[in-house]
């Protein structure tokens, strides 16, 4: 294909997932809102307390917004969110986009490096069992993902605890990003490691790194194991496939084999991490609890456990933003990977 036409093809991918996106994400926020809105549970009462009076209940629900007609309500929320606007925290009355900012920072410094190293360990490490179908390192791959599958978050999360900080002192305090000894690094990313690293503050950045060992590790590990046990299937599907059999078939090489196996497996495999990714982010709340790191997703398990429902709008509204830029960029390295796909 030729230069212009690649391009066509790469605007054409991003305006089609953008035109899906919208309606997606308006949908999200539609069944988010009306979840919230006619649930059983009073937001007015949660916030006034159980000792509060009818005249006051009225009060914090007007100031609210909540005594006004359901539809109207959702129509002023999009309106603002169109800005940019998440609203106001119904808890601490600052600003939701505020509070997400420097909490999603916290949950990216966990999540993406965890991500990389699960993702390519459990892809790497199904496709050479693919290869290996049927021996000894299949059956241990296999069990690991199984085990991977099965243990809950937080039960591995209490259990690396004990073992690695309680028991052998090796691993840094579940109490944070950065020990209580050591100084914060003046905040410029939000990053403690950038932060530290642009402030030459390196045993902010060797304290960061020290809190980070454990908790990447135990979600890589997680991440890892549905990567493995379906990179294995696709791998499997491809070297049974037609095409594979008849390059055998022509003399071609191990090695020759062992790449039109792994560039014809990419693009599913792809596919399945974005998935992944996205769900890790609302999955990584348990271990950002366990551990005390103050991101994301324990900010919005505790706006979801205390009812502050204008935070919880905002957490799953970016977790659907989050998604769909992930699918964008995943839909491009597809497009890249599969020349046929441009057409």
């Amino acid at each position: 294909m030729t230069g212009n036409s690649v391009i066509l093809a790469v605007a054409r991918a991003i305006l089609t997932r953008l035109l899906v996106a919208i309606p997606m994400l308006l949908g999200v926020i539609l069944v988010t809102f009306l979840l919230i809105r006619i649930g059983t549970r009073d937001a007015s009462l949660m916030l006034a307390g159980p000792f509060a009076d009818a005249a006051m209940l009225e009060r914090i629900r007007s100031n609210l917004g909540l005594d006004r007609p359901i539809y109207e309500q959702f129509f002023i929320y999009v309106g603002h969110l169109a800005q940019g606007d998440f609203g106001l925290s119904w808890i601490s009355g600052r600003p939701v986009i505020d509070e997400i900012r420097p909490r999603l920072v916290a949950t990216m410094e966990l999540l993406l490096p965890a991500f990389a190293i699960g993702g390519f360990a459990g892809a790497s490490l199904g496709i050479a069992s693919a290869f290996r179908y049927g021996s000894r390192f299949d059956h241990t791959s296999r069990f690991l993902s199984l085990l991977g599958f099965s243990v809950p978050t937080y039960w591995i999360g209490l259990m690396a605890i004990f073992l690695f900080y309680s028991v052998l002192g090796i691993a840094a305090a579940p109490m944070g990003r950065i020990g209580m000894a050591s100084f914060p690094p003046p905040p410029v990313t939000g990053s403690v490691l950038i932060d530290g690293a642009l402030a030459g503050d390196w045993e902010a950045v060797v304290d960061a790194l020290h809190h980070l060992a454990l908790p990447v590790t135990i979600l890589a590990i997680i991440i890892a194991a549905p990567i493995l046990k379906h990179s294995r299937i696709i791998a499997l599907d491809v070297i049974n496939s037609d095409y594979v059999s008849y390059a055998r078939s022509c003399g071609l090489p191990p090695r020759i084999i062992r790449q039109i196996v792994v560039r014809n497996s990419l693009a599913p495999i792809l596919t399945l991490a974005g998935s992944e990714l996205t769900g890790t982010l609302a999955a990584v709340s348990l271990l950002e609890l366990i551990f005390a790191w103050g991101g994301f997703g324990q900010w919005g398990l505790n706006a979801i456990l205390s009812g502050d429902f204008a935070a919880v709008q905002g957490y799953v509204a970016v977790i659907a933003l989050f998604s769909i830029a992930v699918f964008l960029v995943i839909d491009l390295l597809v497009l890249w990977l599969e020349p046929r796909t441009r057409s």
